[in-house]
């Protein structure tokens, strides 16, 4: 019961009621402090945790509020339809940018076929990206074997509206390479280094920049890379002070980690 309405999830709620982001929440809370809006009605907003039961999925239309970002659709392991059943509530129920990712040929047009306004990049999907914005993050990848990562990171990075700077084929096996653009990577605000093999990029950035540095192991390389695993371990155990590690391949996860320091950056 929230005054005199009884609510029991997240369907019950009237659509011009649900607030999902930071910015519908100060804009509520202007018309409570207005006397536009009754406590009552503002409670009804406010409700914890809200999600919507689909049946095969729960999709938490709050996430943006809590962490700055809305939920992205994992594709493996779903069928289509499934897939088209949740990219269609977070368009209709939700705001902000709708992503899929690691989609295969089959979720892709069934998608599509319902949704096809939508920009495909590798295996990632994207409706309703956010306005850009100036922030300035660079994407280094060691070789081009690791450029599908690279791919999954700036899709991410350009649905919530930055457009990564991107380097390609700098790897430490020809330094000269990186050093050339050593001015880009003092600009830059974030940087996320993508490399296998023996993952030395990380470290090799991480001593040349203050910007905080997200490194990325791939699953490439000869003999003992062990699908990624010998980059992970040296990333891990960096000498270069600060650098943040996310697993093997993770390129949605390293610009999730780069969005949490941008937004936090904008509210400090």
């Amino acid at each position: 019961m929230v005054g005199s309405l009884v609510v029991t999830s997240w369907q019950d709620t009237p659509a011009e009621a649900r607030i999902m982001n930071e910015k519908e929440l100060r804009e509520l809370l202007e018309q409570v402090k207005a006397g536009n809006i009754g406590p009552d009605d503002a409670l009804n907003s406010l409700r914890r945790l809200p999600f919507a039961d689909l049946g095969h999925a729960r999709i938490d239309h709050h996430r943006s509020l809590r962490t700055g970002a809305p939920e992205a659709v994992y594709g493996p392991n779903k069928s289509p339809e499934h897939c088209v059943s949740i990219v269609s509530e977070l368009l209709d129920n939700g705001t902000g940018p709708v992503l899929l990712t690691r989609a295969t040929n089959e979720q892709i047009d069934a998608v599509q076929g319902s949704h096809p306004d939508a920009t495909i990049i590798g295996s990632t999907v994207v409706w309703r990206s956010a306005p850009p914005t100036d922030a300035n993050v660079v994407v280094a990848a060691a070789g081009t074997a690791d450029l599908p990562v690279a791919d999954e990171a700036c899709a991410v990075l350009g649905a919530h509206g930055v457009t990564a700077i991107r380097l390609t084929d700098v790897g430490v096996a020809g330094l000269h390479r990186l050093l050339a653009e050593l001015d880009t990577l003092l600009e830059a605000e974030v940087v996320i280094s993508i490399a296998g093999m023996e993952g030395a990029l990380a470290t090799a950035i991480g001593g040349l920049t203050a910007a905080p540095v997200i490194a990325v192991p791939t699953s490439v390389g000869y003999g003992a890379a062990l699908d990624g695993v010998t980059a992970l371990l040296a990333m891990h155990a960096t000498c270069a002070a600060g650098v943040t590690v996310v697993g093997i391949d993770n390129g949605f996860g390293a610009a999730m980690a780069a969005m949490r320091i941008l937004n936090h950056q904008d509210r400090s």
